[in-house]
C-alpha cells in the first residue's frame, strides 16, 4: 500500500499578510505525494510552485493549514530532522558549491552531520559514481559545465541519503545537453532507489517524465493528475503561460498543414512513428 510522504492540507501563505490587499502567495492548497512518487509542480512565474517547495522544506510556515512531512506535522521541533531526509537541487549550480575540489563539496553536509570519515568516503564515492561524476572528484568546480555542475549537486544530495529529492527549478539554466544529462541522472536515480522526486518547473517537458502533475495558477491549485490528463488541456496550457513540449507543438502544425496525426503527441518519438506509419510506410 502506497504511504504519503508529504502532505499538505489547506495551506495558506502570504509575504505581507499585514496588508490586506496582497494575493496570497499560496491559497488554500491541498495535496500529498506517496513514497517512490515523481511529482511535477508546474505553473508560470508567480504562480505559487517556488512558495509550496519553500513549504515543503519548512523554510515558510503556512499561516493557515499544516504541512505534514513522514506524517507529522512540519514545525521549528522537527525541522532539522525532517530536513536531514531531504535533499535539495536549486537553479543556480554556481551559488551550491563551497569545496575546493568534486569530492570535497559533496562530502561537505556529510562533515556538518557528523559522519564517520570512512563512511563518509563511501557515501561520496557511491554518489559520484550514481551521478556518472566519479572521474571529476578530483576536478574544481568552477571547470564543470553547467550539466555536470548540477550532476555533482545531485551527489551532495543523495550522499545523506535522503527519502525525498527536491528539485527547485534545477535544469532553468542549463543548456539543452546539460538538461538532459540532470534529467537522466535523476531518472536513473528513482528507478533503481525507493527516491520520492519533487521538481519544481515551468518547463513542460521535464514535467512529462513525472508519474503525477501538480500545476499551479495563481497561488491556487488548478489542475492534478497524469501528464496525459495535463496535457489534454492544450492551449489552455498555452493561455496560463506555458510552453507546450515540442512534440505536441509540432504536431499542431502539422495538423495545420493538413496532415493527419492520431493525436498530438507528447514525445517526438510517438510523433516520429505516428508520421512514419501513416505516412511514410506503406
Amino acid at each position: 500500500m502506497s504511504t504519503k510522504i508529504i502532505t499538505l492540507q489547506d495551506v495558506t501563505f502570504t509575504y505581507a499578510i499585514e496588508d490586506k490587499n496582497v494575493r496570497p502567495a499560496v491559497n488554500n492548497v491541498s495535496y500529498s505525494i506517496q513514497a517512490g512518487e515523481w511529482v511535477a509542480i508546474v505553473g508560470h512565474n508567480g504562480s505559487g510552485k517556488s512558495t509550496l517547495a519553500r513549504l515543503m522544506n519548512g523554510l515558510l510556515f503556512p499561516q493557515t493549514g499544516s504541512v505534514r512531512i513522514f506524517g507529522e506535522k512540519l514545525n521549528e521541533h522537527n525541522l532539522w530532522e525532517t530536513r536531514s531526509k531531504m535533499g535539495m537541487v536549486f537553479q543556480n549550480p554556481d551559488n551550491q558549491f563551497v569545496g575546493a575540489t568534486v569530492q570535497d563539496d559533496v562530502a561537505f553536509a556529510l562533515e556538518n552531520n557528523g559522519i564517520p570519515f570512512e563512511e563518509m568516503v563511501e557515501r561520496v564515492e557511491a554518489s559520484l559514481v550514481k551521478v556518472k561524476m566519479s572521474e571529476f572528484m578530483n576536478s574544481e568546480p568552477h571547470h564543470l559545465s553547467g550539466g555536470q555542475k548540477q550532476r555533482v549537486a545531485i551527489a551532495g544530495a543523495i550522499a545523506l541519503q535522503p527519502k525525498i529529492l527536491l528539485l527547485d527549478e534545477a535544469t532553468s539554466m542549463l543548456d539543452p545537453q546539460g538538461r538532459e544529462e540532470v534529467l537522466a541522472t535523476v531518472r536513473q536515480l528513482k528507478e533503481e532507489t525507493d527516491l520520492t522526486v519533487i521538481s519544481i518547473t515551468h518547463d513542460l517537458e521535464e514535467a512529462l517524465l513525472a508519474d503525477r502533475i501538480i500545476m499551479m495558477n495563481h497561488g491556487e491549485k488548478y489542475a492534478e493528475g497524469t501528464p496525459e490528463e495535463i496535457f489534454q488541456k492544450g492551449q489552455e496550457l498555452v493561455d496560463l503561460g506555458l510552453d507546450l513540449p515540442f512534440a505536441m507543438n509540432i504536431s499542431r502544425l502539422l495538423r495545420l498543414q493538413g496532415i493527419s496525426l492520431v493525436a498530438d503527441h507528447m514525445s517526438e518519438e510517438e510523433l516520429v512513428n505516428d508520421l512514419w506509419t501513416s505516412h511514410f510506410n506503406k
